[in-house]
């Protein structure tokens, strides 16, 4: 479980990660990062929790209806949510983070989605 202070929960600041953000894509999921370095993490006089600041790392997970029904969706749901949690410290203060899961994540094992996140992870950050 991700404690709530670094859960995105709101679907304003989902969107201006997904905007703003940098994006890498594996074949099993794509992820979005909005860095405190990056510059317009947020336009001018707007608040939202996902603005880049020197707060905890914030994530939040995109699991459709095209990797699979509800069960399978909640069991990818919770694989992506134990790996992230652990690569939680590596992450710069301030980031804001969305996985999206894509279809060929129903059938892949934890050890395989690690390794997608964490090439994609490393192919953002640097």
């Amino acid at each position: 479980m991700l404690p709530a202070a670094n859960r995105l929960t709101r679907s304003q600041d989902f969107g201006l990660v997904v905007r703003r953000g940098r994006r890498a894509g594996r074949s099993r999921l794509v992820v979005h990062v909005l860095t405190a370095a990056q510059p317009g993490g947020t336009p001018s006089g707007a608040s939202t929790s996902a603005q880049p600041t020197l707060d905890a790392s914030k994530v939040g997970f995109v699991v459709s209806k095209a990797v699979g029904n509800s069960v399978v969706r909640h069991r990818v749901s919770r694989k992506l949510r134990h790996l992230v949690r652990d690569r939680l410290s590596s992450l710069p203060p301030g980031t804001s983070l969305v996985v999206r899961a894509l279809a060929p994540s129903a059938d892949a094992d934890s050890a395989e989605l690690g390794h997608d996140l964490d090439a994609a992870l490393r192919k953002v950050l640097r």
